[in-house]
């Protein structure tokens, strides 16, 4: 039966297995199909895997030194023999491949800056459906819809990435800075601090609105993002 010998190239050059077998043919096996490749193989680095096959020194010296006709770089061999391993190791042959290097470990954040301001702030990233309520005591931001019948209560600022048809309470402590921002605002309610409003007739398309308290009542403005109250 003939021995197999496959060729497979790898990261460290040519990868060949060599199977059960006698040595010597399997040896000629594999110098004939490199042979056969010519010029495409020639610089090649060479990896044998030999397995559980016992070869000697003298045996894989030769093999090296026929390589070496090919112009081929016997580089290593692998196998589970001592006998193999030890004679690759006494014609300073490697017995191994590089294992892969550790994935590299994620980039630490940065430190908040102390300057930032550290008020606590919860993400929804979903719509409000009627029923639902959401209470917390800093400031809330829903990327998604307020629908009619849902509620958001803020102990700061409400801000949504949507529309808001439902009720809506920021500084619900009292807080008459507070603002509630939304890319359209026509709630059922709206409260900030102690004042309430509801939702005037819309005039004209929707657009950005910012809500906050000015003499003691609730009025509604565009929204410009980087302009304070």
């Amino acid at each position: 039966m003939t021995v197999p010998v496959v060729i497979k190239g790898i990261k460290e050059g040519l990868l060949v297995n060599v199977g059960d077998g006698e040595w010597r043919e399997a040896a000629q096996i594999l110098l004939t199909k490199l042979g056969e490749g010519g010029e495409f193989f020639q610089g090649a680095r060479l990896v044998l895997q030999l397995n559980s096959r016992a070869v000697g020194a003298a045996d894989l010296g030769k093999l090296r030194n026929d390589l070496a006709d090919l112009k081929i770089n016997l580089w290593a061999v692998l196998s589970e023999s001592a006998l193999t391993e030890n004679a690759a190791k006494a014609l300073g042959l490697e017995t191994s491949l590089p294992k892969p290097a550790a994935a590299s470990a994620p980039p630490e954040l940065p430190e908040i800056s102390p300057v930032e301001d550290g008020s606590q702030a919860i993400l929804i990233q979903h719509t409000l459906r009627s029923g639902k309520s959401v209470r917390f005591p800093g400031h809330v931001v829903v990327v998604g819809d307020v629908n009619a019948g849902a509620e958001v209560v803020a102990g700061g600022n409400i801000i949504v990435w949507g529309r808001v048809r439902g009720t809506v309470q920021a500084g619900a402590e009292g807080d008459t800075e507070a603002v509630i921002c939304a890319l359209d605002l026509a709630p059922t309610q709206l409260r900030i601090g102690e004042a309430i409003a509801t939702s005037p007739k819309r005039r004209g398309k929707p657009e950005p609105e910012t809500a906050r308290v000015r003499n003691g009542q609730i009025v509604a403005e565009r929204w410009k993002p980087n302009e304070k109250g």
